[in-house]
């Protein structure tokens, strides 16, 4: 990766992962993007180097800023999330399924890379629960994981038939203190951290004992750079790498807040579509494939997230 162009870089993993390259590759080597520029924390990506209003459904506005930069590695982040998706399933699919195809056919002509994300909610309610395979049933339930899944094809396609190298992620549900998340059905996993700090109270929307698998933000871009940095020739699979860090539900999650801030409460107001949602993934996943074909090897667990997490909040809440 030379010169990057990451579209979706004001949400939730673009915030961090273009301040994270542009400290890298240079500051002027990464083009963040974004359909918009009102997003809260924004400034610190849209001040700090190239910044270009894209939408990702307009292929002409995307191509032309790929040949201003001389781009030759697409990150592309931009796109709905499953909560949000299943209110709206017709602009999910347009979204997720035409900003990635124009991602690619734009890859094929001007010859880039491509890392695009995929997600646990690729897989459904008949795939293996514990420890699911790389390879198994992927049957998805939510018009997000069926995009997902599509989109895995669509990348294995572009890779086969156009050698475009196409390279992604099954991420699980992604923990962060810099940005807020986007709609998922694992956000309540960061929002906890912030209700635990300033009220002392969380109101949870999906049940106790749900395990999903999860992730702290500083492994998942770690994941993005090397598995992006690694030899071609070492790569099987290629565009739909199972990875994770730790798996737990609610409860968990709580109690370890709570060895910190002992006077913590949590009560449980389950929102239905969410909790089906969560119901139809993984409680954890098989990520043997990437540690053995690009050295994947997570750095945080439950117990060390916390610590981080609740350390960088109070600063950036500005809490004693």
């Amino acid at each position: 990766m030379k010169r990057i162009l990451v579209t979706g870089a004001l949400g939730q993993i673009g915030s961090e992962l273009v301040l994270k390259l542009r400290g890298i590759y240079g500051q002027n080597n990464v083009i963040a993007s974004s359909k918009g520029n009102d997003k809260d924390g924004s400034k610190d990506v849209i001040d700090s180097g190239p910044f270009e209003i894209v939408d990702v459904l307009d292929s002409k506005q995307m191509a032309d800023v790929v040949s201003k930069y001389s781009v030759d590695t697409i990150i592309h982040l931009a796109a709905i999330l499953s909560a949000i998706g299943e209110g709206n399933p017709h602009l999910l699919w347009d979204v997720n399924m035409n900003g990635l195809y124009n991602v690619l056919e734009i890859a094929r002509e001007r010859k880039c890379a491509v890392f695009t994300p995929s997600s646990i909610a690729a897989f459904g309610p008949s795939t293996p629960k514990d420890l699911t395979p790389q390879e198994t049933i992927q049957r998805p339930t939510t018009i997000y994981g069926v995009s997902k899944v599509a989109g895995e094809l669509l990348c294995d396609y572009y890779y086969q038939r156009f050698g475009v190298d196409t390279r992604g992620l099954r991420f699980p549900g992604l923990i962060s203190y810099k940005a807020l998340p986007g709609g998922g059905t694992t956000d309540y996993a960061v929002h906890i951290y912030y209700d635990a700090l300033k009220s002392k109270k969380f109101i949870c929307n999906i049940k106790k004992g749900t395990k999903m698998d999860m992730m702290y933000m500083p492994d998942a871009l770690e994941a993005i750079i090397n598995l992006m940095e690694t030899e071609p020739s070492r790569l099987i699979h290629r565009n739909a790498f199972n990875i994770t860090a730790m798996s737990f539900d609610p409860e968990e999650i709580y109690k370890e807040i709570k060895k910190h801030i002992p006077e913590f409460k949590i009560v449980y107001d389950v929102d239905l579509v969410k909790q089906k949602i969560a119901e139809s993934w993984p409680n954890s996943l098989d990520d043997k494939d990437a540690r053995r074909e690009w050295g994947w090897n997570p750095k945080y667990d439950l117990s060390a997230m916390t610590i981080d997490m609740l350390e960088k909040l109070k600063e950036k809440l500005n809490i004693k």
